[in-house]
């Protein structure tokens, strides 16, 4: 289980522990669907601390989903490198294998239907045979009650909301003590309030337990919101086109969504991915996984 301290953790802490660094080196990415070649991620590089939370935004299309899946080690790439923590994991010629230093939290959820949130929680540390199954749902009666959840241990996923639900699956994803937790727009279903309320959980487990987050979403005030940096891809072949420092303190409140420093970002980070959006549909671009 993470140690979740009753405060964020130091800046010196974090950087001691220098766990969930990922670097991705010149990666280019070709899909060959209906045997015509797509270029759909070309050259593609960006450093990524320890801790880190850092959110992609783009287009449709533009790799964003390409390059987490490639970290996650659900597919290959065609060239460059991306190591983690200085460890070489996906090549063109090595695939990463999904491990439990890389949870995948998705979009449209993977509790299991049959299991309590408890048992959903505590299966992690059970099946990579870290606990047993007593030991784990004391772990992981512990977690929820951390991280506000006690209330819902015993419920079913089909009793919870969308929003509780992806809380589950963010408890469930940290149990495991991963080194780099990888978002897949978790919140997009999600109304505006209900998706407001979700973000700010992911912040305060965030300020306890500050694991590396790639985080992929096309909502650019929730990128605002959650980063420490936002990276703009260009619409296909995808590239790093710019990156924005979001200087917000932590921890971070839902007030900063009014200051002016947020407009500002905000009015940047449209311009920026505007222009790749008007790009992509004038080529009719589609997304591809």
């Amino acid at each position: 289980m993470p140690a979740l301290a009753s405060s964020s953790p130091t800046t010196d802490a974090i950087a001691s522990r220098a766990r969930g660094a990922i670097s991705i080196r010149n990666v280019t990415k070709v899909y060959d669907p209906d045997g015509v070649n797509v270029l759909a991620v070309e050259n593609c590089s960006v450093e990524i601390a320890p801790g880190e939370l850092c959110v992609v935004v783009g287009p449709s299309g533009c790799g964003k989903t390409t390059l987490l899946n490639a970290i996650a080690g659900f597919h290959d790439i065609t060239a460059g490198e991306i190591l983690l923590d200085g460890r070489v994991i996906c090549t063109a010629m090595h695939t990463a294998e999904p491990g439990a230093d890389r949870i995948v939290v998705f979009q449209n959820g993977a509790l299991f239907p049959w299991s309590t949130v408890l048992n959903n929680v505590a299966y992690g540390p059970v099946v990579q045979g870290k606990a047993r199954a007593r030991e784990a749902r004391r772990l992981a009666e512990g977690l929820l009650g951390e991280l506000g959840l006690a209330e819902i241990g015993g419920r079913y996923p089909n009793e919870l909301s969308s929003g509780m639900r992806r809380r589950a699956e963010i408890a469930r994803a940290l149990i495991n003590d991963p080194d780099v937790l990888l978002l897949d727009e978790p919140f997009r279903a999600m109304d505006a309030l209900t998706k407001g309320v979700a973000q700010e959980f992911l912040l305060r487990a965030y300020d306890r337990v500050r694991k590396t987050i790639f985080f992929i979403t096309h909502d650019l005030e929730e990128a605002l919101f959650l980063a420490d940096r936002v990276l703009v891809m260009t619409t296909r072949p995808g590239r790093i086109k710019q990156v924005l420092n979001v200087d917000f303190e932590r921890p971070r409140s839902f007030r900063v969504r009014a200051s002016k420093r947020y407009l500002e970002l905000k009015g940047e980070v449209f311009e920026a991915v505007r222009e790749e959006a008007i790009k992509a549909f004038e080529a009719g671009e589609r997304e591809l996984a």
